[in-house]
């Protein structure tokens, strides 16, 4: 991914700007009739096997059974001196019946690079995600809920990465056009080590495993706001502590900007932060994610 981030940080720095002109135009316009009307264009960086961004989008009373479809997608290209390619795609799905909420949601990112004097082109980027969520509410202000999600990362060192994540949902506030929730619950983490990660890692320490479960206590805290009909935010951040082996903890941090250009098209700026505390040897702590996504909603 280093190999495009200039091109890409100045792509997304664009679109912000754009994003905030939109804003400053709509400021007269109707408040959005809500967000389950006005979601947020992408849910994060398209990185869905996360428990961030996962918050039941609680419907209003008079609008509770939905059903709604949306794919995006974003790309960035270079050729001559330097060649490199980065490209990212995702779905995602919401239905809503009365009381019960169910969502789902895909992934995958890709980048290669060809540096100008090196003879091949190599992987910089490689992950695939998916994730499915039921939320019961039990009131207008408590949800109980459980999710699962499914990772594959080249370069985390993961073949595999499930997590199973049941708890329960409060909101504090709850209008047409903003949400601030925090949800508590419980995080079992099962994962399968890249071979070849964990042949290095080895080196460092040779007790490593093939795989390794962990189990956390989780707290997630959550904002969503549409200044109109046009302009939505959408932030949140997470916490996992381990319970056993307290060096083990993880904090993830989405926030995406959404602007409408024509009718089911918009466009997304997002930008994900995910730490781990305690990787794999030779894995570094913290990626960084920033990408600029068209999305199109189907229904």
């Amino acid at each position: 991914m280093k190999y495009g981030r200039s091109a890409g940080v100045a792509l997304s720095a664009g679109i912000a700007i754009v994003s905030i002109c939109d804003l400053s135009r709509a400021q007269a316009d109707d408040l959005a009739k809500g967000l389950t009307s006005a979601k947020p264009a992408t849910s994060g960086s398209t990185d869905v096997a996360t428990s961030t961004f996962e918050a039941a989008k609680k419907a209003d009373a008079e609008d509770k059974d939905t059903t709604e479809a949306k794919i995006s997608g974003g790309g960035l290209f270079t050729a001559g001196n330097a060649q490199s390619t980065s490209i990212t795609s995702g779905s995602t799905f919401r239905l809503r019946r009365e009381d019960n909420q169910l969502t789902a949601a895909a992934a995958a990112n890709y980048a290669s690079a060809r540096p100008a004097g090196e003879p091949a082109t190599r992987k910089t980027v490689e992950n695939f995600q998916g994730k499915s969520r039921y939320d019961r509410f039990l009131t207008p202000v408590v949800v109980v809920f459980g999710a699962a999600s499914l990772r594959s990362d080249r370069f985390q060192g993961l073949d595999l990465r499930l997590n199973l994540d049941p708890g329960v949902a409060f909101y504090a506030v709850d209008t047409k056009t903003s949400q601030l929730w925090t949800e508590i619950g419980y995080d079992y983490q099962h994962d399968i080590r890249n071979q070849t990660a964990l042949d290095t890692a080895r080196l460092k320490d040779p007790t490593l495993s093939k795989t390794e479960d962990r189990h956390s206590g989780r707290l997630f805290l959550g904002y969503n706001d549409s200044f109109n009909k046009n302009v939505s935010l959408s932030t949140g951040v997470e916490m996992l502590q381990a319970l056993v082996h307290t060096e083990n903890r993880r904090i993830n941090w989405d926030i995406s900007l959404s602007s409408a250009i024509a009718g089911k098209l918009s466009v997304a700026n997002t930008f994900s932060l995910r730490y781990d505390h305690h990787p794999l040897p030779g894995i570094k702590t913290t990626d960084a994610i920033e990408s600029v996504s068209l999305v199109y909603t189907l229904m």
